[in-house]
């Protein structure tokens, strides 16, 4: 062997590094599953205000 990699071997090591790639990032996908949250108390009606726009608390947008 001259120690040269071919285009073949560069082929499938891309190809195995994108198998990888594709399983880590479904791995994560499925650690991000969203948890059962409480339902929120008090909160505005509706979309999100400080989301969508509508500031309908005298104009102030706060979150702490």
């Amino acid at each position: 062997m001259s120690g040269k990699t071919t285009d073949e071997q560069r082929q499938s090591r891309v190809k195995e590094a994108a198998r990888r790639a594709l399983a880590e990032a479904e791995a994560r996908r499925a650690a991000d599953l969203p948890r059962d949250l409480p339902p929120e108390q008090g909160g505005p009606e509706g979309p999100e205000p400080t989301r969508y726009g509508d500031w309908e608390k005298k104009g102030i947008a706060s979150d702490f």
